[in-house]
């Protein structure tokens, strides 16, 4: 099938030309609104923030039925990382020493090397073009590629683990 990867394939286009190290580029859907305008990392169940629709590529009925769902899973771009912040090999998360050095791709830090954010928040009310949302962990303007609903059949399958230094770094993330 043309567009995806198997056995050690090379990614490629609906043409079924190779993407060997091309750019993907993303247009906007939307940008959020209002919430926090400070980067911080914890404290973010209490923040309340808009997702707003780009109108020159959508009209209401792109979010018709969202308000049936609970939670979305927002995919957006960390634009104030700076590209010369970008990790692409192992650090100590929130360059705590008691910590062990992890690689980028082991924790979900915001210096990742194409700066995408993905989080899970409660949808509180859609209105026309505009998403109210609570515990969005983005700061006002912040770009929104994707929005989807959160179906819980998505999530993952079996018992899942992970180390306690994660745990201890997500305590006061959400509260």
């Amino acid at each position: 099938m043309a567009g995806n990867a198997v056995d050690g394939d090379k990614a490629g286009n609906a043409e079924g030309e190779a993407l060997d190290g091309q750019d993907v580029v993303c247009r906007p859907v939307g940008w959020v609104v209002g919430g926090r305008t400070e980067v911080a990392d914890d404290h973010w169940d209490r923040e309340t923030a808009v997702i707003r629709l780009d109108a020159e590529q959508f009209g209401p009925e792109a979010l018709y039925g969202l308000a049936d769902f609970s939670h979305l899973e927002v995919v957006f771009h960390f634009d104030r990382v700076a590209p010369e912040k970008i990790e692409s090999g192992a650090r100590r998360p929130r360059g705590n020493p008691d910590w062990p050095l992890v690689g980028i791709f082991a924790q979900r830090g915001k210096n990742r090397p194409n700066r995408l954010g993905v989080s899970r928040c409660r949808v509180l009310a859609v209105d026309g073009l505009e998403v109210r949302v609570a515990g969005l962990d983005a700061v006002d303007g912040t770009p929104v590629l994707d929005i989807k609903p959160h179906m819980a059949e998505f999530g993952p399958r079996g018992e899942t683990a992970q180390p306690e230094w994660s745990v201890e770094l997500m305590r006061d993330y959400y509260v």
